[in-house]
């Protein structure tokens, strides 16, 4: 009898149409405009001519967190490259910021009084397929915009009055790092605070999902499969209850949403009813308060997946903190897309990229507490996803490194207009608030019942 020895594959008609449908979409999009003058020219041009001088010591830094790769809380050596890249530069660099041991933390004034704005840079990696969501690049741009910044407050005391703020986050992946720092205070006094990430496209708004996490433990009753399976309570049956359940709730889901989940114990011999099941889950939503309905959902499956099984439930939420999905402040959008314009690319504005292929990051919890945007900034080839070893190839390509000076530049440029321009300033902080302002976040989700 034949059998498949390989899995069969996916059909790319799907894929190939949403590739249709996006470039049918850039083509026809209104290019992004800004009614603010933001940072002169003159400044411009200098802060330009900064980050160009920064590009070979930036590469150095991608480069060897690519082919050093640490993962979530883990990142020492990551943290003291940025930092002594930041010290080479006559400033003060902390590691150990914040409550997490691989934090970076640097900052300076310039002028008078003035806002202050934070860049941040993450530098965690994946297991087994190390820099696969390119976590190098945005350390290096986001380390780039802050020390041209640095070097043309130096050179021009005049340019602008503030204060910028480096930040090193680490444990993104899976973790919620910038969630950790948040309850010490590193995001305290801020006015806004920006970063990117790398992608097969220039975007620069995209929708990012919210994300909590679960795992439920099944604890039954072991007895011998064959000659006395009544006497036993199986927990993989609960297990296997409660993924097909996901299964059957989908059709009910909102179309964004996801959930996904492995059954990590599912008993040890096929002749002992297995008295142990435990699964993990990820939930994930495009607004805060459709994550909390999901979640109540998700956990009522999990407790009748129990009751139908006979056995006993424990479900812990959220190891770590939720992860929120982004607010991107829509002032701050505006000035990051029109200095990709000055760099020959065009990032594009919310809608174009489809959002079925979205993801999730910790910069949602930064994006509720200050003004803040986390736009996508290409370096890969459109049909090279994330969390895949073909983007962990891209990550340190030459296009990837060339791409490193106009992130840099599109972040410190973004954040010279917030420090310069007043009414830019204004505009940014009123976006923020009819949004809804800073969310209390400590107390958005309760524990589903």
């Amino acid at each position: 009898m034949s059998h498949p020895s390989s899995p069969t594959v996916p059909s790319p008609f799907f894929s190939e149409e949403l590739a249709a449908d996006t470039a049918e979409r850039t083509a026809t999009a209104a290019p992004i405009t800004s009614p603010h003058p933001g940072a002169p020219d003159d400044l411009r041009e200098e802060l330009a001519a900064d980050v160009a001088a920064l590009q070979e010591p930036l590469r150095a830094l991608a480069l060897a967190l690519h082919g050093d790769p640490e993962t979530a809380f883990e990142e020492t050596r990551s943290a003291e490259r940025v930092a002594a890249l930041v010290r080479a530069e006559g400033l003060d660099a902390e590691v150990g910021a914040f409550g997490r041991d691989t934090a970076v933390h640097a900052e300076f004034t310039a002028g008078e009084g003035g806002r202050t704005i934070a860049v941040l840079a993450e530098y965690d990696a994946l297991p087994d397929i190390g820099h696969a969501c390119g976590h190098n690049i945005i350390c290096a741009t986001g380390v780039g915009a802050f020390l041209a910044l640095h070097r043309l407050a130096g050179r021009r005391p005049d340019a602008f009055s503030g204060r910028v703020v480096l930040l090193g986050t680490p444990g993104e992946e899976g973790h919620t790092g910038k969630e950790y720092m948040a309850r010490e205070g590193a995001f305290e006094g801020l006015d806004a605070a920006i970063m990117l990430h790398p992608y097969g496209y220039d975007v620069a708004d995209q929708v990012w999902l919210g994300r909590r996490t679960l795992t439920i433990t099944y604890t039954g009753r072991a007895a011998h499969a064959s000659a006395e399976p009544f006497m036993g309570r199986n927990a993989l049956d609960a297990a296997t209850l409660f993924y097909t359940g996901i299964g059957l709730l989908r059709q009910q889901m909102i179309p964004v949403d996801r959930v996904h989940a492995v059954i990590t114990q599912g008993g040890t011999r096929a002749s002992i009813i297995p008295e142990k099941a435990v699964v993990d889950v990820y939930v994930r939503s495009k607004f805060a308060e459709t994550l909390v309905d999901l979640s109540q959902r998700v956990h009522d499956l999990a407790v009748g997946a129990a009751t139908m099984a006979g056995v006993g439930v424990e479900i812990a939420w959220d190891q770590h903190p939720p992860s929120l999905p982004v607010r991107s402040n829509g002032p701050l959008t505006e000035r990051w897309a029109l200095a990709q314009g000055e760099r020959g690319r065009r990032s594009l504005p919310l809608g174009v990229v489809p959002e079925t292929i979205a993801a999730s990051t910790d910069f949602g919890n930064v994006s509720v507490r200050v003004p803040g945007i986390h736009p996508l900034l290409k370096i890969a080839d459109e049909n090279a996803a994330l969390h895949t070893r073909d983007f962990a190839e891209a990550a340190a390509s030459e296009f990837a490194l060339t791409g490193i000076g106009d992130g840099a530049y599109g972040l410190a440029a973004t954040a010279l207009d917030f420090l310069v321009d007043d009414d830019l300033a204004r505009a940014v902080a009123e976006d923020f608030a009819a949004a809804g302002g800073v969310m209390d976040v400590d107390h958005l989700f309760p524990e589903p019942q």
